[in-house]
């Protein structure tokens, strides 16, 4: 047994080595390792459960470290991408309804459709944001819930036993999440325990649940992950791979 967990441990660091020098497709790594591809595969996704690897298409890259990007950068990045998420999202909006929309910049650009569109009342939106808060203050047809809890600066969102507690009492028709990280075998990945915590408590409680997050979120890194209770649909803004999300609880849509 020692042999084999040694064998292991010596063929993932030199996966780890050829992942560095640039192959990254799990043909190329299988001919320089001289092993098969289902080794090879069966060894990346041991090394992306362990945060070492991200994923690509047909391969892996060495992961990079984890960074959280504040509130007001994302605002600028990606705009028209999140644009489209929201307008494709928008689609799944149950009109009189209860909704819970997310913190984050995509979850914003969605309120600002909501909020743009009085057919959809009365509706009643809980969100855990400022930022989607504030954007929907001043929507008559809109019945704006903020969730308490301690605020965290950098994506202005708002976790905790307070946030918890609220959610214990509350049922939503459709839940959009947003994710610093996608992965349709793993789930959504966030940058804190307590957002894990709540997002996975918002999925239990919602009959629907849709995570807008653009593609540049498939393959990254994150501290936690949320493994989502049932099946769950991500809209995100262009091809992630042929097949992603097949033989999962998870249906990609392409905004």
């Amino acid at each position: 047994m020692g042999t084999v967990r040694a064998g292991t441990r010596a063929r993932h660091a030199e996966l780890l080595r050829l992942l560095g020098e640039g192959l990254t497709s799990v043909d190329d790594l299988a001919r320089a390792a001289g092993v098969s591809p289902s080794t090879v595969r069966r060894d990346l996704a041991r090394l992306r459960e362990q945060g070492a690897v991200a994923r690509t298409y047909g391969g892996a890259m060495v992961a990079p470290p984890f960074h959280e990007r504040p509130i007001g950068d994302s605002a600028r990045h990606r705009t028209d991408a999140k644009a489209a998420i929201a307008r494709r999202a928008g689609e799944l909006l149950t009109p009189q309804g209860s909704v819970f929309l997310d913190a984050g910049t995509t979850c914003a650009a969605l309120a600002r459709l909501i909020a743009a569109d009085d057919s959809l009342g009365p509706l009643t939106v809980v969100t855990r944001g400022l930022e989607t808060a504030v954007v929907l203050a001043d929507s008559a047809h809109v019945d704006v819930h903020l969730l308490g809890g301690r605020l965290r600066r950098l994506s202005h969102g708002l976790v905790g036993p307070a946030a918890s507690l609220t959610l214990e009492r509350m049922a939503f028709d459709v839940a959009f999440l947003g994710a610093d990280a996608v992965d349709p075998e793993r789930g959504i990945g966030e940058p804190t325990l307590d957002e894990t915590v709540l997002k996975e408590q918002v999925a239990r409680v919602a009959q629907r649940c849709v995570v807008v997050a653009d593609a540049t979120k498939w393959g990254a890194t994150a501290p936690s992950w949320t493994a989502m209770p049932g099946p769950w649909t991500w809209v995100t803004d262009a091809a992630v791979g042929a097949g992603t999300g097949a033989g999962t609880d998870c249906e990609v849509v392409r905004a």
